[in-house]
């Protein structure tokens, strides 16, 4: 859905958190959301009575139900899924992004972790809750190509986390190669955890 198609309460969560993707909780201001997002300031009270916070918290779990339900669509654009193929689907659009870009932006839930973990308890949960709303799908999607049930969850977490550590990497080096190593060392451990009987 475009920016413009949105309503505004819509349009500030969005806002939100592109603008912590790029700068983080702490430097992403109440006012720069409402011009990003092209609302009137004062709704920003209207909308988000719990301040900050609420809004923060919102664009996180909006950030969590993005990620997962990107997993259908890396899943449908794959002529034969495989585990590696679907996990170097979620680290292209991050490489993809990076070549075209810049690396000026990461993911807003590990963002709002490393800002907030320590000192916000409603924030830490809604971050919790977003790779829960990530991971969910994703250990469904691998189990649907015959990962044990008993395995997918926590391959599922491995890609999840070695996903996030490529980015924060490949950020800091201004270089997809994090990304790129990582698709090519998982690849054998996520394809041998099909049961070819399943």
């Amino acid at each position: 859905m475009a920016q413009a198609q949105r309503g505004p309460r819509e349009r500030m969560v969005f806002s939100a958190a592109q603008l912590i993707r790029r700068d983080g909780v702490t430097a992403t201001g109440m006012r720069e959301v409402a011009a990003h997002a092209g609302a009137p300031r004062g709704s920003l009270q209207h909308y988000f009575p719990g301040g900050k916070e609420q809004l923060v918290n919102e664009a996180v779990g909006w950030a969590g139900r993005y990620a997962g339900k990107r997993i259908a669509r890396f899943l449908a654009a794959l002529d034969e899924p495989s585990p590696s193929g679907l996990f170097a689907a979620m680290a292209r659009q991050w490489t993809d992004e990076y070549e075209t870009s810049g690396f000026d932006s990461g993911c807003p839930v590990a963002a709002a972790t490393v800002d907030c973990a320590a000192t916000g308890a409603a924030t830490r949960q809604a971050a919790a809750a977003a790779f829960a709303t990530w991971r969910a799908p994703l250990a469904e999607a691998l189990t649907d190509m015959g990962v044990p049930v008993a395995r997918a969850a926590s391959l599922a977490t491995l890609m999840i986390s070695t996903l996030e550590g490529a980015i924060l990497m490949a950020r800091a080096e201004r270089d997809v190669r994090p990304l790129t190593t990582v698709v090519r060392e998982l690849r054998p451990l996520l394809d041998a955890a099909v049961d070819p009987s399943a």
